[in-house]
């Protein structure tokens, strides 16, 4: 969407993990020599990449053992410490940089009464919230159909003419 000029409007997710452990945002990306570093200056090296497309970014355990940090770093037995990126971690960091604009924190504000106002009245006024059908090609029948009359629904209330009074 970047690429093509589009500006996103993503939903914000809060960071997780448990609390008094360093957080992803306190370790550096090195996007040169594509590791992350810790706030103690071990490289967490690029190890493998999952099939949800994620790369895993493991340390050292041997070189973290003595580490002063170790006890808000991780709870592994062989002392390392795993980060994941996605990706297209750029992309996103660039959206979560627009979402941080004025203009996006106006368009923000208006997600809930036009986005999750649609899917709301869809999970509870057009039954998406449960499915008694199977398969991808199904539920995928069922969503158009249910979005196709919404959307009928929002043409007929906008090209509604409201009675003249007398």
């Amino acid at each position: 969407m970047i690429d093509d000029g589009i500006r996103p409007c993503l939903p914000y997710t809060r960071p997780r993990g448990k609390k008094g452990y360093l957080r992803k945002s306190e370790f550096h990306y090195d996007s040169k020599r594509n590791v992350y570093l810790c706030p103690n200056g071990q490289e967490l090296r690029y190890s493998t990449t999952n099939k949800q497309d994620y790369r895993k970014y493991k340390s050292n355990g041997a070189k973290c053992a003595g580490c002063p940090l170790l006890a808000q770093f991780t709870q592994s037995r062989n002392h390392v410490k795993v980060i994941t990126r996605h990706i297209w971690q750029d992309y996103l960091d660039q959206a979560e940089a627009i979402r941080l604009t004025p203009e996006n924190k106006e368009i923000y504000a208006r997600r809930k009464e036009t986005v999750e106002r649609s899917f709301g009245d869809a999970k509870e006024k057009c039954g998406m919230r449960w499915t008694t059908l199977c398969g991808k090609a199904k539920m995928s029948m069922q969503a158009m159909l249910t979005f196709a009359a919404l959307n009928l629904k929002k043409l007929a209330c906008w090209t509604w003419e409201s009675p003249e009074p007398a």
